[in-house]
């Protein structure tokens, strides 16, 4: 849930006329004071308090003693906290012109990662723009509930447990005897974070052993590293896969269950659109629309075709009309942005959409009626955009293919496939042949192409990991990513033309900083001689090009990388770097992403529709930024869960040797990707004891002191897996003496 914002008292008074007063002043002041300069009587300095307090949690000002100050004039900062595994922090201020402030673990205080804090600025680096601090106020607690380990008993029926996220340091007491309460657990506000009724009441508590997951609520802080908690939930043994993506749900404040408003609503919708919703639509259900995805999808949101238009092609792309059942601010929407997309688990989903729609009546089907928005774009031969339109519709889907068939029969042509695929094989090897031809027009405007493996975990039946392996791409995928690219930017162009708003996808260039030592690098090591100018795509793929095949490919890859930005919205056409694209939008995944359900939204205004209301720019402002933040939070709980999993999976393998690529380093240490299964370890410098070993960050390298032996990113080397902990989710790694793969030197 997001912060609740004070915008006016019951006696018609607003936060800005106290901000007005605390900015005309020149001292911190108290509420009588606060009161008197604003003409009231004594009887509503209650109001005045109530709205103080709301400044307060919105860290606009902060109390001291009976009086409170700015916090911009008393040198301090709010922001968000993100605590390292290390104990040390850094702020991310609200104001994101600010840079992040450094804290260190003893200023931390009582605040705990993802807490939204105020910091005093202690120091800052003398020519330099680095800040350290220290936390002063905890202002809203990053979250209210989380899952604990067992660790041991403590008296005569209490637990003490340790949370699950390795970055939450203290530990947690919990009385089983006293684990079910009446009423929800709520945040500051009063607001409702967690269910009565999901409150676990029949579990036998008394079973619960070592390691066991719960799911606990916090309460006071009894010392320094210790605090009460209340059991909510019990959830499970550690190893269990289901029990690790509730862990990782419940670290990134991930929702498993939709309130009741969004679910009455969900609950109203018709099963299948009725004749009356087709009422002004194209009606293209007789056009061979098909779905391609995943063998195990579930919600399908686009459809395509292409035939010949001339001596060229025309693409049709269907998206699923989410809008046409999804009001702004109704209950589905409210809560479709609050969590911003869904969330995919190698077991689980939690969508952004209840069921009702996300798998049904908004998942284009085979053989039933949908409504769709739908984008028609004609090329000519050499794949170049001509014009385009767009209309609401209601199609049928006529297949629902995945990728491994279309590869089978289209891509590889395969006899037996083909039979199957059937009266689709002309269309779809039409489909094959204008991918080609976007994709290589999209190569020579210089987007970006990183080839990197994405990992897929394999279960047992059982629902044991057995593998982690890279997850198979080929070109049918590329097919749907190429006219989903289309479209996406065919969208954007026609807004923007409008001047109605737009809710962009944006890529900024490079961080100017990271790419400077990324070419430092390169220049060390004879690649490339200087940073380009000006810094395009077409100059970044080339040099990616040049290092194609040879030792330093894997280098050059994850340097340029680590010095991309963060691809984010925003209501302004920033454009996409990375896609080399001018206009760019998402309109392509209204079930799944909220972005583009807003993008659908205006694209219905635009073509004329009088009874979808449509955000202005600020809210457009505030969506980009909401949803962008979404984003990052299930890329982080994505890795988390991969990370998990795989320490699972290794834990039978401790012992054991693994070739391996050298990912990264630090001053303290080497981390390996695995050759044999997608698994990463870390080989830590203290391992290394035939020479002291120094970090060179400017070519990469760790090099040693006496020998010049160096270790260099990219090199393979064999190590043996020593350790793992799914407390700490590390894998502890030795080098494995002799071969080739030892012997390099400077």
């Amino acid at each position: 849930m997001g912060r609740k914002k004070i915008t006016k008292s019951k006696g018609g008074l607003n936060p800005h006329e106290i901000m007005n007063i605390f900015k005309a002043g020149n001292k911190p002041l108290s509420a009588a004071e606060i009161t008197k300069r604003l003409g009231l009587i004594k009887a509503q300095r209650k109001q005045v308090k109530d709205l103080l307090r709301g400044l307060v949690r919105e860290g606009k000002i902060i109390k001291i003693g009976s009086a409170y100050g700015l916090v911009a004039r008393m040198n301090m900062v709010t922001g968000k906290l993100q605590v390292q595994r290390s104990g040390a922090a850094f702020l991310i201020p609200d104001d994101s012109k600010l840079n992040d402030i450094f804290i260190q673990s003893k200023n931390l205080r009582d605040a705990w990662h993802g807490d939204r804090v105020t910091v005093a600025i202690t120091s800052a680096s003398r020519g330099s723009k680095k800040q350290e601090g220290r936390v002063v106020r905890v202002l809203e607690r990053g979250r209210q509930v989380f899952p604990v380990r067992v660790v041991r008993p403590m008296g005569a029926t209490a637990l003490l447990c340790h949370p699950t996220d390795p970055r939450l340091d203290f530990g947690i007491v919990v009385d089983p005897e006293h684990a079910v309460t009446a009423g929800p657990v709520v945040d500051e506000d009063g607001r409702e974070v967690y269910p009565a009724e999901s409150i676990e009441t029949e579990f036998d508590f008394s079973s619960i052993a070592r390691g066991d997951i719960l799911l606990v609520a916090p309460g006071e802080q009894l010392n320094p590293t210790l605090w009460e908690g209340r059991i909510l939930k019990y959830l499970g043994v550690e190893d269990d896969v289901l029990v690790q993506e509730a862990v990782v749900k419940a670290n990134h404040g991930i929702s498993t269950a939709f309130p009741a408003g969004a679910v009455a609503q969900a609950e109203a919708l018709p099963g299948v659109p009725g004749e009356e919703d087709f009422v002004g639509r194209e009606d293209m259900r007789d056009i061979p629309l098909v779905t391609i995805d995943g063998a195990t999808a579930k919600d399908f949101d686009d459809a395509v075709h292409v035939e010949r238009k001339g001596d060229g092609y025309r693409l049709r792309v269907a998206i699923a009309d989410v809008a046409h059942y999804v009001a702004m601010e109704s209950p589905l929407d409210r809560e479709a942005l609050t969590r911003g997309n869904s969330y995919y688990f190698p077991k689980s989903v939690e969508p952004m959409f209840p069921e009702a729609l996300s798998n049904g009546l908004c998942s284009l089907n085979p053989d039933v009626p949908r409504l769709a928005m739908t984008a028609t774009i004609d090329f000519n031969k050499a794949g170049e955009p001509l014009s385009s339109s767009f209309a609401p519709a209601v199609i049928k889907s006529h297949a629902r293919l995945t990728y491994d068939q279309v590869y089978n029969g289209i891509i590889l042509a395969e006899k037996e496939e083909q039979e199957k695929l059937g009266d689709l094989v002309p269309m779809l090897q039409l489909c094959e042949e204008l991918a080609r031809k976007i994709n290589a027009r999209r190569n020579e405007r210089g987007s970006l192409e990183f080839d990197l493996p994405e990992p897929e975990i394999l279960f047992n039946l059982q629902g044991r990991t057995v593998d982690i392996r890279p997850r198979c791409r080929n070109f049918a995928h590329q097919i749907i990513e190429e006219f989903m690219i289309a479209a996406n930017e065919a969208v954007a162009e026609f807004l923007t033309e409008k001047g109605l708003g737009c809710l962009y996808r944006v890529h900024p260039g490079p961080d100017p900083d990271k790419l400077t030592a990324l070419f430092k690098v390169l220049k060390k090591i004879g690649l490339s001689n200087q940073v380009p100018s000006p810094v395009t795509p077409q100059s970044l793929q080339q040099v990616l090009n040049e290092s194609a095949g040879t030792d330093t490919e894997f280098l050059v890859s994850r340097l340029m990388i680590r010095s991309m930005k963060q691809a984010k919205y925003e209501p302004e056409n920033l454009g996409h770097f990375g896609l080399a694209s001018e206009c760019y939008c998402h309109f392509t995944s209204p079930i799944r992403r909220y972005a583009d359900l807003v993008v659908h939204r205006l694209l219905k205004v635009a073509l004329g529709d009088g009874h979808q209301a449509i955000p202005g720019q600020k809210q457009l402002a505030h969506i980009g930024s909401s949803v962008s933040g979404r984003e990052r939070v299930a890329m982080e709980a994505e890795r988390e869960i991969l990370k998990r999993l795989t320490i699972i999976y290794l834990m039978d393998k401790v012992g054991e040797n693994f070739t391996g690529v050298i990912s990264s380093m630090a001053d303290f240490g080497i981390w390996v990707e695995f050759q044999e299964v997608m698994a990463e370890g870390m080989l830590r410098l203290s391992r290394l004891d035939d020479d002291y070993y120094t970090f060179w960050a400017d070519r990469q390298l760790i090099v040693g002191e006496r020998t010049g032996r160096a270790f260099r990113l990219g090199q393979k080397i064999t190590v043996k897996l020593e350790s793992v902990s799914l407390e700490m989710l590390e894998a502890d790694l030795s080098l494995v003496e002799g071969g080739e793969d030892y012997k390099k030197f400077v």
